[in-house]
Order: structure tokens, then sequence, then C-alpha cells
């Protein structure tokens, strides 16, 4: 069985696979294609990545893809911990330029599904995290985006506790939200 939790923006979701344990470890489906069906969750996901963190407060976003290669993903954390953090673009929605944040570790074992029309990006709380996610698209660098991490229009409260966060060249000159063009519309 899957749990599934919407968070305070209802499209994003917590996701709780089922794990089952004896004194030899563990076990757990973490996406089986037929149970997240079940759960109303069907999008083809067709690309796994995997990023590793050797710094704390290192922080990947924020990003996402234009059509045709807009992306679903979801993520979960093989070793550490990060504050997921999606951030609603699509214009005409209630929560647009709202956030919505998890903490996904490997010790909660939780994953956060980001749909389509949502920016994504973290932060990892822990040095040496390994991050693993399914995507519904392909990369591709033409569609590639990215919105600031620290855009006081959307006001994320990242952790930081008086740090700098470790960013990428791309990720420090992203565009704020207010720059960037209407991409994602809200379907009601």
């Amino acid at each position: 069985m899957l749990e599934v939790i919407p968070l305070a923006i209802p499209d994003v979701l917590e996701i709780k696979p089922r794990k089952f344990g004896d004194d030899r470890g563990f076990f757990s489906e973490t996406y089986n294609a037929q149970r997240f069906a079940e759960a109303g969750l069907s999008m083809p996901f067709v690309q796994d990545n995997q990023s590793f963190s050797a710094a704390r407060l290192t922080l990947r976003g924020l990003h996402y893809q234009t059509p045709p290669f807009a992306q679903d993903k979801l993520v979960r954390v093989l070793k550490g911990a990060i504050l997921d953090v999606a951030v609603d673009i699509r214009h005409g929605s209630p929560t647009f330029g709202a956030w919505v944040a998890l903490h996904v570790s490997a010790k909660a074992f939780n994953q956060i599904l980001v749909p389509k029309g949502f920016a994504h990006g973290f932060l990892t709380l822990e040095p040496d995290t390994e991050v693993f996610y399914k995507v519904s698209a392909p990369y591709s660098g033409e569609h590639d985006r990215g919105i600031r991490w620290d855009d006081p229009q959307i006001g994320i409260d990242w952790p930081l506790d008086g740090g700098t966060p470790v960013l990428s060249d791309k990720d420090a000159v992203a565009p704020t939200l207010e720059e960037t063009p209407v991409i994602f519309t809200h379907q009601a």
C-alpha cells in the first residue's frame, strides 16, 4: 500500500512507500507503476537522475523545463537529508508564486512528487547527501529554465542558519519569477 499525503499546495504530494524490515535489513517498492495508478498518479517516468552533494547547504534550483519537455518529478533521498521546495509557476493558479517545502530524508524514507508547472529545488541539510529522482520527460538543455532561489517575491524560508548556500553559476544568476515569461497556465 502506498500512502499519499497532499501538502499545503495539494498538487504537490508526499509519498510514503511501505517498508518491510527484519534483522537482515529492509525491502521496499519505492516505485510501482500499478500502485501509483491505483492512487491516481499515472505519469510515464522515462529517466532516473541521481545527484551527490558533498557539502551541507548545497542548493540546487529552482529548476523546471518548458513544454514539450516539462517534467513531473518523484524525489527521494538515498543518503542524508534535504529541504525540498516546489514553487507554483502556473499563471492563473490560486497558489501562483506560492511555495511548499518538505523535509525528505533517508531516515524518514519519504518522497515528494512535484508536478509539471512547478519550479523545483532543494537544499542539503547534511553533508554527503545523495538524491535520486524520476522524471516524466528527458532532460533537454534547450528547454531547461530556472528561477532565482532567493527571489524576494517568492520568499522561500531556506534554513541556512546564517550560512551561505553552495550554488552553481547558473543558479546564482537565474531570473526572478517576475522576469519569467508565462509558460504554464493553471487548468481548473
